[in-house]
């Protein structure tokens, strides 16, 4: 039985999970211009015992027809929004224990600015920071922004983020000795020469030659968090990541991504049991379960077909309200339509498998309405969330869920407040080990990778030297 660990999936915007709810009376996601919502929001999560609040983030939005999606705009959904990492200092010093996860984009610059900014960003916490490692999404949108003639294909794309991770490690792990800052007043020394190391670096999509001059932070590199499935996203989770988010479809197809990670993670020489491996959760928690269920009705009934179909289009390049809703998307493909190089397992899910008949257009946006980019759903009393968040867990190997809420901090604070500490008297939970994120997610001292000889860290084989 294994203990859970628990973030909360945000974005620095007014709708998240890619459903519409911020109209909805009880939902404060509108106030997101509010730096105080989120201090109330953070708060909530360090008091009830979340592990960190995760922003997701990109540059692109949904598009059809070639411009932005008109239902998305107008519903506010994955467009307009603010950097999520301006705003963790103003929550760092709000909280004691709460982590923060950013999303940020590999392929959009060059490796040094990110890797200076998460190091700032990890002493301004003290050792709570994470990035979340992404190739990008919506990238026909993100293309068209930065001007590319055309989108980078989605292999090249993962060989790219393996380029950009490791270069950032070494910039973490490397550049500086532990004891390289003397800021000895004396002496007049403020850094050690010898302690300070060159990178030299000459990849097929990036180079660096020169010294990075962020000092080592609590915890040098940030937990590394990659959320890709795709077989490329498996490989690079396999070799860097410490937190993995899979996508939540069935507990079986689930259960088999869980397993193939800790596979490809054992076979790259890492300890699949150091992995967190964590689903998509929207749980509507109500004192009552027909409490709970009236309000999972108000929310489905704010969804449309044109916002599922929107956004959608706007994960994969598919249009599905321009296909015969009575043919299946494999007889799509199959007939030569548009797949592209996005959202490749948001495509593959829908094109049958394991014997199972492939579903028709129709039956798709079925299953899409209210979910969007959502993972498992739970919706009753604490009693009845509690119980299945566990099954779940038991069912699949997961180590945690994100939680997606449906009408913001009110959510956040009902699952916090009711479910949290019935898991916790089950013995799911487990306390921190220590005051970063490292040390609590993994459950035992030590805020920085391991380090021994020539680095057996996550990812050392592909780091530069």
């Amino acid at each position: 039985m294994t203990n859970l660990h628990f973030g909360v999936f945000e974005v620095y915007a007014p709708q998240v999970g890619g459903t519409y709810s911020w109209a909805h009376p009880l939902c404060d996601a509108a106030d997101y211009l509010d730096p105080e919502r989120w201090v109330r929001m953070a708060k909530i999560m360090d008091r009830t015992g979340y592990d960190f609040l995760f922003f997701a983030d990109g540059f692109g939005y949904p598009m059809q027809n070639g411009d932005i999606s008109a239902a998305c705009l107008s519903a506010a959904i994955n467009f307009s929004g603010l950097d999520p990492s301006t705003i963790i200092p103003i929550l760092a010093r709000e909280t004691e224990k709460l982590g923060f996860v950013v999303t940020a984009t590999t392929g959009m610059d060059h490796p040094l600015p990110l890797s200076r900014r998460f190091s700032t960003l990890d002493h301004l916490t003290r050792g709570r920071i994470g990035w979340n490692v992404v190739t990008g999404a919506s990238q026909n949108a993100v293309a068209e922004l930065f001007g590319h003639p055309e989108m980078v294909a989605h292999d090249t794309r993962y060989e790219m983020a393996e380029e950009y991770v490791s270069l950032a490690r070494s910039y973490w792990e490397r550049s500086w000795d532990d004891d390289a800052l003397v800021a000895d007043a004396d002496s007049g020394v403020y850094i050690d020469p010898s302690r300070i190391h060159r990178t030299e670096f000459e990849g097929a999509h990036y180079r660096s030659r020169g010294y990075f001059g962020a000092p080592p932070s609590p915890q040098r590199t940030p937990v590394i968090f990659q959320a890709g499935t795709s077989p490329k996203g498996r490989a690079l989770a396999a070799a860097h990541a410490e937190g993995v988010f899979v996508q939540a479809t069935t507990p079986e197809h689930t259960a088999a991504a869980v397993a193939d990670i800790r596979r490809r993670a054992a076979e790259a020489g890492r300890d699949p049991g150091e992995i967190r491996i964590m689903a998509g959760l929207t749980a509507i928690v109500d004192e009552t379960q027909a409490g709970a269920e009236q309000l999972w009705r108000e929310f489905h009934g704010m969804q449309s077909d044109e916002v599922v179909a929107a956004l959608y289009a706007g994960n994969t390049g598919i249009d599905l309200l321009k296909l015969d809703p009575d043919k299946t998307l494999a007889e799509v493909v199959a007939a030569g339509g548009v797949v592209g190089q996005m959202g490749t397992s948001n495509i593959e899910r829908f094109l049958g498998r394991d014997g199972s008949p492939a579903p028709t257009v129709r039956q798709i946006l079925d299953d899409l309405r209210g979910k969007g980019t959502r993972g498992f759903r739970i919706v009753g009393d604490a009693e009845h969330v509690a119980d299945r968040v566990a099954e779940l867990a038991d069912q699949t190997g997961l180590d945690g869920f994100l939680f997606e809420p449906v009408f913001g901090t009110r959510d956040v604070e009902a699952f916090g407040e009711l479910v949290l500490p019935r898991l916790r008297e089950r013995g799911r939970l487990a306390a921190p080990a220590g005051p970063t994120l490292r040390e609590r997610m993994r459950e035992r001292p030590g805020a920085r990778l391991e380090r021994a000889g020539k680095d057996s860290a996550p990812g050392a084989a592909a780091m530069p030297a």
